[in-house]
């Protein structure tokens, strides 16, 4: 339980808050190209509830036209049919937030938010903390990181928008038919009743231990069907929403599969809680896509507290390596709910920063 325990969690979902009230107090998120980029997110989300409100309509529509030929005066299943329809879209194969998570492949501005937000969020700690000693202060985020090279090296292609899709597109593919496999088997006669209720412990044995998901296993035994799906599928979706958030640092910081899990492995509880906490509020119908654009100008906060600074990228390597681990993990998750702003440790490479940090900040604020 010490990546995925209730303080580690909670302290996740007070940095949502936290980080909407710093990304909110940036003037660089209200110019015109964000409002323009707003209002085309609401109408995103505008598009995406037509889209998915498609197959129940079609349904419906049929239903009328059978009503001619059947009496349905006294039919119960024609209700049956559209909510378990509605329920298969929502709740089993969250098809809004696939089609939300998907804008990110289409357009490149969560990524410039997510810089700009990282940019703001430097500029504020300094500002908070101008009357200290600068070698006191951590190091800045933005700099360093704006210098690495998203995706691949400019002499080596990029990924064409169709593979990227495409890989997007199996992966979401893989997980809706485990999904609706799970959930066909879950009607099975006699064993069926098992099968929800132990793959959440499978689930949640690995990120909270054998013993608490031997707990949650027992409770699933007592949950309908309809809420352990839910139960279920907000746990991975949130954990979805979180690595799609994160992916603006990943694309830069190029971590190796092995180190990109352990790196996620030992700040299961943080991201868990952050990423939950915003998975609630993007499942709003119409304003999601816009709330999704704040939570990415959110992440650029998270960042600076879950992880160290990034080097120049020619000591990216020997970073990557030290930055799997959360180094001031314990100190962070023991601080006073007002001080997240803290420095605790001193990082490696800070002494390298140290004039940096000293002429910024006038720059930073002119």
């Amino acid at each position: 339980m010490s990546n995925f325990d209730h303080n580690a969690i909670l302290r996740g979902a007070q940095l949502t808050l936290v980080g909407v009230n710093r990304a909110l107090q940036n003037p660089g998120l209200f110019t015109s190209t964000h409002y323009r980029q707003a209002a085309l997110a609401v109408a995103a989300g505008i598009a995406i509830r037509i889209i998915v409100s498609i197959p129940t309509v079609g349904i419906r529509t049929l239903l009328w036209i059978l009503s001619f030929v059947v009496n349905m005066d006294h039919a119960q299943w024609d209700d049956a049919v559209v909510d378990g329809l509605q329920f298969l879209e929502h709740s089993v194969l969250q098809l809004p937030f696939f089609l939300m998570t998907l804008m990110r492949y289409i357009t490149p501005t969560l990524d410039q938010m997510f810089m700009d937000s990282l940019s703001w969020v430097d500029q504020t700690y300094f500002q908070k903390h101008k009357s200290e000693d600068p070698h006191n202060l951590r190091a800045m985020y933005y700099p360093n990181l704006s210098m690495y090279q998203t995706h691949a090296p400019k002499k080596e292609p990029k990924t064409p928008l169709k593979q990227a899709l495409t890989a997007f597109a199996i992966r979401y593919g893989r997980k809706a038919g485990i999904s609706l496999a799970v959930l066909a088997l879950s009607y099975v006669p006699y064993v069926g009743r098992f099968v929800l209720p132990a793959a959440s412990f499978y689930t949640f044995q690995k990120s909270v231990g054998p013993q608490p998901a031997m707990v949650i296993f027992a409770a699933s035994l007592l949950m309908p069907r309809r809420y352990l799906v839910s139960f279920l599928q907000s746990y991975f979706s949130s954990r979805t929403l979180m690595r799609e958030l994160l992916e603006p640092y990943f694309s830069r910081v190029h971590y190796s599969k092995e180190q990109k899990a352990m790196w996620f492995k030992d700040r299961a509880g943080v991201l868990f809680g952050f990423g939950l906490g915003f998975y609630v509020f993007v499942k709003i119908p119409l304003f999601g896509v816009l709330i999704y654009g704040l939570a990415e100008a959110s992440t650029a906060y998270l960042i600076t507290k879950i992880t160290d600074p990034p080097p120049a990228p020619s000591e990216a390597e020997e970073f990557r390596k030290e930055s799997v681990h959360w180094k001031n993990k314990h100190d962070f998750l023991n601080l006073p709910w007002h001080e997240m702003d803290k420095y605790n440790i001193e990082t490696a490479n800070k002494d390298s920063y140290r004039s940096e940090v000293q002429q910024t900040p006038r720059k930073m604020y002119s």
